[in-house]
């Protein structure tokens, strides 16, 4: 299985993540890596931070000639804003410049206060900023080059945004996703994608933030990855912590799973049909609709796969305005301001998908296993032929 871990703050000298299990033989480049971390800064709606915070990577362990080695890999990420944050974020003995008090609501400020003892809210929100989403990005670009050995690809998409929704027609295919990123909301239909500039500068105008909905696709996903047989192994369940691990994520769905809360049983359910050309995929077994998102009884289909995750609008705002209390008076009060932006839903799909692809890559390591990509894709290839038999055949 594959297992990650991230470490750092949000205006601390770097972040690093750790990467266990990829197998030995997979392709990584700098410059692979660099291209999803530039994807996660895009977004109409963005902060200054954008702009001049630099990810300045640095290849530490588990790589060796542009392949990896079956060790753990070790990646940094450097920030280049750490030279006016050596002061406040010295890991030496000292004393912050300035203790902020006046935590913000909705935001993990006061109850990491309250948890952990401290009497300044930046022990709390140096490590719940969504900037560690950077090394998950990271993690992420890794486990989508072991995906594309299998020929899976996973890709987002900005599907609401300020009250605006798209048509769920309107969905973008792998060859489609430079499209999706050229666009300032990462919106594949432009009319609504049009809609969404301006109510995020409509917000902008009063010093407000806005919420979304972004959907993950992937495409070419094995069958039978998690399983019916375990609570913790349905492969929806860990899809859905995954994305809801992320920072300012609210809800989840997959399919149209929220609609089908309203429809009868005859209405919200995909069709089983049978494709007999030679090399069909899923065995020939194939669902024509993505209600169920790709999933039934918490093992993939091997059709599209289909999850969306909705975040609530950031809880910094360019004019502070929410009520909140200082800690130390206990005084009634407004909130503190960070760089903020209006809104991060853009950015917060490629998050998505880097989470869907580590929870995808960890049950196709599971299931295929291997400890090459030579090995991983053999296994892979195996199976395949083996549910291209019948159901019948496969079970003698």
């Amino acid at each position: 299985m594959l297992r990650f871990l991230t470490a750092g703050e949000s205006h601390g000298q770097a972040l690093v993540v750790t990467v266990e299990g990829l197998p030995a033989g997979l392709a990584i480049t700098e410059a692979d890596i660099q291209r999803d971390l530039a994807r996660r800064r895009l977004g109409f709606g963005r902060g200054p931070r954008m702009r001049f915070e630099a990810d300045e990577l640095a290849l530490i362990a588990g790589i060796r000639h542009g392949r990896t080695i079956g060790s753990p890999v070790a990646i940094e990420i450097r920030n280049s804003e750490w030279p006016k944050w050596t002061e406040e974020m010295n890991p030496a003995p000292g004393a912050p410049s300035k203790v902020l008090s006046t935590p913000r609501p909705g935001h993990a400020d006061l109850t990491g206060m309250q948890k952990y003892g401290f009497d300044d809210a930046r022990d709390v929100l140096e490590r719940a900023s969504a900037r560690e989403t950077a090394a998950r990005v990271v993690a992420g670009s890794l486990a989508k080059a072991l995906l594309s050995e299998l020929g899976t690809s996973v890709l987002s998409h900005t599907v609401a945004l300020g009250g605006v929704a798209t048509p769920e027609s309107a969905r973008p295919r792998p060859e489609d996703l430079d499209q999706v990123d050229e666009n300032e909301v990462r919106c594949f239909d432009a009319s609504s994608a049009e809609a969404m500039i301006l109510a995020i500068k409509a917000a902008a105008k009063e010093g407000d933030s806005l919420g979304g909905v972004s959907e993950v696709l992937a495409y070419g996903v094995p069958l039978g990855l998690g399983s019916h047989v375990h609570w913790d192994r349905k492969i929806d369940g860990l899809i859905a912590q995954a994305l809801m691990s992320i920072q300012a994520i609210k809800g989840v769905e997959f399919g149209s799973a929220f609609r089908q809360a309203a429809q009868r049983g005859s209405e919200a359910h995909d069709a089983i049909h049978y494709d007999a050309t030679p090399g069909a995929e899923s065995g020939g077994f194939v669902r024509e609709t993505a209600r169920a998102g790709g999933i039934e009884g918490g093992m993939t289909t091997g059709g599209l796969l289909v999850a969306r995750a909705a975040m609530k609008p950031l809880a910094t705002l360019n004019r502070p305005t929410l009520e909140t209390v200082d800690v130390a008076t206990k005084e009634s009060t407004v909130s503190f301001k960070e760089r903020t932006d209006v809104t991060a839903v853009p950015a917060m799909g490629v998050v998505a998908e880097a989470m869907v692809a580590l929870v995808l890559a960890s049950e196709s390591q599971r299931k295929f296993g291997g400890d090459s990509v030579a090995e991983f894709k053999r296994n892979f290839e195996s199976f395949m032929t083996h549910v291209g038999e019948t159901p019948s055949a496969a079970g003698s």
